[in-house]
């Protein structure tokens, strides 16, 4: 039998369990096999172990069938007789808990994240950007910073880089020069993800990565549950958002190193989308994640058809491996199959080339990792059955765990506080009137005045929720009655508080 830690991942022909190590989780997997093999079942029955052992997972539902983990499963003849031939006794039928996640907020709870926190290298990805363009991204984040601006959202960019565009002879001097083409094709394509669905994705409030990883009141892990169904059709901001949460994780999470259990386990599902035309640089650091983030105690699962859909790189740090069948119909068929069969410790007993191909469902070469963290010697398995229910769940019952979330009404209302599009569309109307504005004037002269001695305040306030200086600036947008004198002083506020 299993040890507390041990998750039972099937049995073998001879009658022995195949157990994986929950505390080897942070040495990553691979979850590979043709459509229709296997793959989302297994998903299942690995993320519902996690949760009885206390770990939250996250996982992507691509085809939109994960959401039965919610639900107690029901008893069945070939249940019952998978698990006599496993070796185990009855399982209690049951649920796990669950948050549902939606980019765009229809099926779960919104997740958004900031342009700032995207950064640069993985929205020059979501753009579709080449290395010039790339390149004038980067310097779009680096004039933000150094002009004290928030880039929350979309328009936040898309101001930002018309600002730019005004400003490119003075910014050449410190930036180099700097494209009108590129300018253009940037914002171009932020109106085409916009177009796209993604400009739901930017905003606040942000997501906080600790609502990822709760425990319910009897101590099993949550499940985040991501309804990606609509993603699939727009690849790149399904893999850019879970390559930003797993940036994130990797660092806001402190060091933990190895440990009985992982603190988290994320599942990538469809891997093969996140590596199509990648460039070199978000590989690198995709590689540099994968490898790094295991110090973190987060366990990654890469889940796609092929393992050569997976980079050497990354496939080398990959501990436990489970193979569904392979159909060896084509040529390149056939390769995949021995490139599959190349990546297991292999058995003298078996060969897997000719198993891989001869699989049926809810069958899988698997190999895992020892107590010393060594591949074990691949080993043909029937594989558990999930205690959940197998399937989409009820959509009534989908709804009634949405309303009764924790976390509802946290992140439904979007906010749209002041930023780089409020800063610097308050700098041009301010620009443009004081053109047009006597310059003897003394009541201008006046207002000029008070406003300079109020930001000289607000510079030298404290941390507060409201400075004197900020106090002081109110007051004379009061006394001011001109539409003027309140654009001044929603420029300047925005200039002095506005910044992270």
């Amino acid at each position: 039998m299993a040890d507390l830690h041990q998750i039972v991942l099937g049995g073998n022909k001879q009658g022995r369990q195949i157990l994986f190590n929950a505390g080897m989780a942070n040495r990553h997997g691979l979850i590979t096999g043709a459509t229709g093999t296997g793959k989302t079942i297994t998903l299942q029955l690995l993320a519902e172990s996690f949760s009885r052992l206390g770990v939250p997972v996250f996982s992507a539902d691509v085809k939109g069938d994960l959401s039965g983990i919610a639900a107690p499963g029901q008893e069945h003849p070939k249940i019952t007789d998978r698990l006599k031939r496993i070796g185990l006794g009855a399982q209690p039928f049951e649920g796990c808990p669950i948050l549902f996640w939606d980019l765009v907020g229809k099926t779960g709870h919104p997740i958004r994240t900031t342009v700032s926190e995207m950064g640069p290298i993985l929205l020059a990805n979501l753009l579709d950007l080449n290395e010039t363009q790339s390149g004038i991204l980067h310097v779009a984040f680096t004039v933000a910073d150094a002009q004290g601006l928030l880039l929350l959202d979309l328009k936040d960019l898309h101001t930002l880089l018309g600002w730019m565009m005004e400003h490119r002879q003075e910014l050449t001097k410190d930036y180099g020069n700097i494209s009108t083409p590129s300018i253009t094709t940037i914002q171009r394509n932020l109106l085409v993800l916009k177009e796209s669905g993604g400009e739901l994705f930017f905003g606040e409030p942000a997501l906080k990565i600790g609502d990822l990883m709760h425990t319910d009141f009897s101590g099993r892990g949550v499940i985040s549950l991501l309804d990606a169904s609509s993603l699939y059709s727009n690849p790149r901001i399904y893999t850019s958002f879970l390559l930003w949460l797993l940036s994130e994780l990797m660092e806001e999470l402190p060091e933990r190193g190895d440990a009985p259990l992982p603190k988290l386990v994320f599942f990538f599902d469809e891997a093969h989308l996140l590596f199509n035309n990648a460039p070199a640089a978000l590989l690198q650091r995709i590689t540099q994640v994968v490898r790094l983030i295991r110090s973190k105690g987060v366990g990654i699962f890469f889940v796609s058809q092929y393992p050569n859909d997976i980079p050497d790189e990354i496939l080398g740090q990959l501990g436990c491996r489970i193979q569904h069948a392979l159909r060896a119909f084509t040529p390149q068929d056939q390769k995949a199959v021995r490139v599959a069969a190349e990546t297991f410790r292999q058995n003298p007993q078996l060969d897997t080339a000719t198993i891989i191909t001869e699989l049926g469902t809810g069958e899988a070469l698997v190999s895992t990792l020892d107590e010393q963290g060594r591949p074990t010697i691949v080993d043909w398995c029937l594989l558990s059955p999930p205690r959940s229910h197998i399937g989409p769940v009820e959509s009534t019952k989908r709804e009634r765990l949405f309303i009764r979330s924790p976390l509802k009404g946290l992140y439904d209302t979007p906010v749209d506080r002041q930023s780089a599009y409020e800063i610097l569309t308050a700098r041009n109307n301010n620009a443009a009137t004081q053109q047009n504005l006597p310059q003897t004037s003394a009541e201008q002269n006046s207002i000029t005045k008070q406003i300079i001695e109020a930001g000289k305040a607000a510079l030298g306030g404290g941390g507060g929720r409201q400075s004197v200086g900020e106090t002081l600036l109110k007051s004379v947008v009061r006394t001011v009655g001109s539409q003027i004198g309140r654009s001044l002083v929603r420029g300047l506020l925005g200039s002095l508080t506005g910044r992270r």
